[in-house]
């Protein structure tokens, strides 16, 4: 079965959890296949059906309307959107327009291409055109990781009180446990390591660090 991956447990116990998870619909299935298919090593971009899973939980626990995502996988929108209610509507940032064409095709599929818009862009972009009524619920963030503490900074006067902000691969293979002294060697894991210890020392969101996938960050608004 397609989609099950996880960056930091053991392969025998993550083949565990996936069994014991939710199992992936016959769309996403066939949507992870295609991406492994046609986007080359870009497809190691996917995240795992247990965190898909998971995703699509707290969008439903949110109880409203979550709408932000960006994700050069689109197995992730089709978790995420999945777990909207009747007029929740997704937004999703990409950069590819390749990879949003095989999206929308499995939208689609799916049946709910009608609650997803796509802005194609840099997402610190489309998060400046906002105005101040663009309010979230739920923002799913995986994206250039120099930019993650930009990310956040932009989506904050943009989520309610209570909204949820989920961060993928804040683990990064366990190389946060000794980041470089020099970011310029290696700047992704010098952000990811400087961006968690920013948020778990900030004030203004409730934060957790998840060993699931590659590290997942779930941060709650105050």
């Amino acid at each position: 079965m397609a989609i099950k991956r996880n960056g930091i447990v053991p392969e025998d116990l993550a083949r565990y959890v996936a069994e014991h998870s939710e199992t992936p619909d016959d769309v996403l299935v066939a949507l992870s296949e295609v991406t492994e298919r046609e986007t080359g090593s870009a497809a190691g971009m996917q995240i795992g059906s247990d965190q898909g899973v998971l995703l699509e939980m707290l969008v439903r626990a949110t109880g409203r309307a979550g709408r932000s995502n960006w994700e050069p996988s689109p197995a992730i929108r089709r978790f995420t959107s999945r777990g909207l209610g009747e007029h929740g509507t997704l937004l999703c940032c990409d950069l590819s327009e390749e990879w949003t064409t095989i999206a929308r095709e499995y939208w689609r599929r799916a049946g709910v291409e009608d609650r997803i818009e796509l802005r194609l862009g840099p997402a610190l972009r489309t998060l400046s055109s906002l105005g101040d009524d663009d309010q979230f619920d739920f923002a799913f963030v995986d994206a250039h990781k120099p930019e993650y503490a930009a990310y956040i900074e932009a989506l904050h006067p943009h989520l309610r009180p209570g909204a949820l902000v989920a961060v993928d691969n804040t683990l990064w293979s366990g190389r946060v446990l000794s980041p470089p002294s020099d970011a310029a060697t290696d700047p992704d894991t010098a952000a990811i390591a400087a961006f968690n210890d920013s948020m778990a020392a900030g004030a203004r969101f409730m934060t957790v660090v998840l060993a699931i996938g590659d590290g997942l960050t779930l941060l709650q608004r105050r």
